[in-house]
């Protein structure tokens, strides 16, 4: 029998990469109950632990490397082993200039396992552990760079098309399940991770994305774009010839 998505409120939730700003808008925009309990997880355990006192319910600090590949299947399970979880955020990653990439394919290498295969693996454990319980919904943090990488980022497009891909995927296995999958492609977000930078057209702040996926996990929504224009560029940057698109400088 084919199970619709859970409707009902989180009340436990869990962040990977839980300094992220646009998780933590996320959690802001959710309205939580005093009685909800939210899971951040990450390395800075001291900016995790000054994100949880600006929370309205409980929150408590989880050890987690989004590129420590095999430490992933024991969190999900630890966390999981001391009840159902509602609500996973997965948000781990990182920005890189491509030009140190070109220089150090070591850090390419590992920007890689922050931004793709570390999703990879523990949202398959979290998968499977919700296939369990029967419900439970997973935000995938994807990006409009997954559409077409473009030479001033391409492997951190590249990263971002794998997780798309990976997503939409994964959503099609939990389909029927009581599971679903919400993915969620913002553009130019202004904030720590693009400091800096020059906003790109149509740029959007973490309260943008936040308000926009805290509305579609209260609808039945599977995939949602920030702000909602960017859905016409991307599907017109897939038009774009190719000698046109290798003289884009950003």
């Amino acid at each position: 029998m084919t199970r619709r998505p859970d409707a009902r409120p989180p009340r436990r939730i869990l962040v990977l990469g839980g300094g992220s700003e646009i998780a933590l808008a996320i959690l802001a925009a959710l309205s939580l109950p005093p009685d909800a309990e939210v899971l951040l997880a990450g390395r800075n355990e001291q900016a995790l632990l000054a994100a949880a006192k600006e929370l309205p319910c409980g929150a408590a600090t989880v050890p987690f490397d989004a590129t420590a590949l095999d430490t992933h299947q024991a969190l999900v399970d630890g966390v999981f082993a001391d009840g159902a979880v509602d609500l996973v955020i997965s948000a781990a990653g990182v920005l890189i200039g491509q030009d140190r990439l070109d220089r150090e394919p070591l850090t390419a290498g590992q920007l890689i396992e922050a931004n793709f295969t570390g999703h990879v693996t523990t949202l398959l454990a979290v998968a499977a552990r919700m296939r369990q319980q029967g419900h439970g919904t997973i935000v995938v943090l994807s990006s409009i760079a997954a559409i077409r990488p473009r030479k001033a980022n391409y492997v951190y497009g590249a990263a971002k098309a794998g997780l798309d891909a990976f997503a939409r995927g994964l959503a099609d296995s939990l389909h029927g399940t009581g599971v679903r999958v919400l993915l969620a492609r913002p553009g130019f977000v202004t904030g720590r991770m693009t400091a800096g930078l020059p906003p790109a057209p149509l740029a959007s702040t973490p309260a943008d994305v936040g308000a926009t996926v805290a509305a579609a996990l209260r609808q039945d929504a599977s995939l949602v774009w920030v702000p909602r224009q960017l859905r016409v560029l991307g599907a017109a940057l897939l038009l774009i010839p190719r000698p046109l698109w290798r003289r884009l400088r950003r």
